[in-house]
């Protein structure tokens, strides 16, 4: 929470067990996430820059980065083993890539990490302190080791399309999955057995994460069973995060993502495994 965290910078307690970082990200043309972070920040707190800690060699956009490239970029911003991560970011919605950056901790083996509930957008509202000063943190040693059960590849999707071993909830919009609106330039459309649950179900109109049993009744809706297996995808990766959240705050730690999501399978899947309305309705 918000007033937990400010308790925390208050006494002074960021630093080497506790680090806070912003996880911004917005589109060039409409925002600059590291010149906002230069203006205004949570005191102590650094930039994790998704565009540079993730694969570059992909080309799909926000790929988890290697082990090494993953345990370089988080020491360099003073993140050990036993540092405690929290994580944020100023989007409108409340929160919307921190819950990836969330995720790529969880995914390279670091259990200790937090989403600042509300984000930016609250806690400069609930009049919390907020710096323009740039703190250099003392670089630290993270050792990175993929937990392969949170991610999922392209061939497994495949493979699960037929043997159906695990269900696959899809975050974005319900356009974008019924395949009747453009997906960023993308024709869109959905993994065939794919559940819809847009991201923004699970925040409330405030930007605040839903209660847990509003969360619960949000997944039985839609027949999702916590109690078993669960993938998430989105377009590149990143409201899927959102998705195992949500999942995590009703005990279920072990949401996989598919990390290419619609950006890898539009350009590789089958016709076929495209579930769309708009080829149906032509």
């Amino acid at each position: 929470t918000a007033s937990w965290l400010a308790e925390a910078v208050r006494a002074g307690r960021v630093g080497a067990g506790l680090r806070v970082l912003d996880a911004s990200w917005y589109p060039p043309k409409e925002r600059n996430a590291r010149q906002e972070f230069k203006e205004r920040h949570i005191p102590g707190a650094s930039f994790f820059d998704i565009e540079e800690c993730r694969d570059k060699s992909s080309p799909y956009d926000f790929m988890l980065p290697s082990e090494s490239h993953f345990a370089d970029y988080v020491g360099g911003l003073g993140v050990s083993n036993d540092t405690h991560v929290v994580v944020y970011d100023g989007d409108e919605v409340g929160t919307f890539y921190a819950p990836r950056a969330w995720w790529m901790f969880r995914a390279f083996g670091h259990k200790e990490v937090s989403v600042l509930n509300g984000g930016f957008k609250n806690w400069v509202k609930e009049g919390h302190p907020v710096t323009a000063e740039v703190t250099q943190p003392t670089p630290a040693v993270f050792k990175a080791r993929l937990n392969r059960a949170l991610v999922k590849t392209f061939e497994e999707m495949v493979q699960n399309v037929s043997s159906l071993k695990f269900q696959v909830v899809d975050s974005r919009p319900e356009g974008r999955f019924r395949g009747t609106e453009l997906d960023q330039g993308l024709e869109s459309g959905h993994i065939p057995g794919a559940v819809n649950i847009p991201f923004h179900s699970f925040l409330s109109e405030t930007g605040h994460e839903k209660s847990i049993e509003e969360i619960q009744v949000i997944f039985r809706e839609k027949k999702v069973d916590l109690s078993k297996p669960l993938t998430a995808t989105c377009r590149k990766g990143v409201t899927a995060c959102q998705v195992a959240l949500a999942a995590f705050l009703c005990g279920k730690r072990d949401v996989a993502v598919y990390d290419g999501s619609w950006s890898e399978w539009f350009h590789r899947a089958p016709p076929h495994y495209k579930v769309s309305e708009l080829k149906r309705s032509k």
